[in-house]
């Protein structure tokens, strides 16, 4: 398990390694595009909702226990759609890599 640390001082998010890597990638890019986004995580015991506004003025940390896992480009792709649209990133499940969404 992988943790996004956000803010400061900073709230942390237990996320697994795998969505992590793919969450890193999206947020970086809009980072690196001076864009600011939203991003909702839900707790999967209780089901509770938060959500963070993400901009480049914030400070965000990832920390992972693995390497760096193979991407899957149809995730990431679902992922950086999600994070351009109104309701913006959120964790989606990941599809098969050779499956057309």
């Amino acid at each position: 398990m992988g943790t996004l640390h956000y803010g400061s001082p900073a709230a942390a998010y237990t996320i697994d390694d795998r969505t992590l890597a793919h969450l890193e990638l999206v947020i970086f890019a809009k980072l690196r595009r001076q864009e600011s986004l939203s991003f909702a995580v839900t707790d999967e015991t209780t089901q509770q909702r938060q959500a963070v506004w993400i901009s480049p003025a914030t400070t965000v940390r990832f920390e992972y226990d693995a390497p760096m896992p193979e991407i899957n480009k149809i995730w990431l792709q679902e992922l950086v759609e999600a994070a351009n649209s109104p309701g913006g990133l959120r964790i989606l499940p990941e599809p098969e890599p050779g499956s057309s969404r």
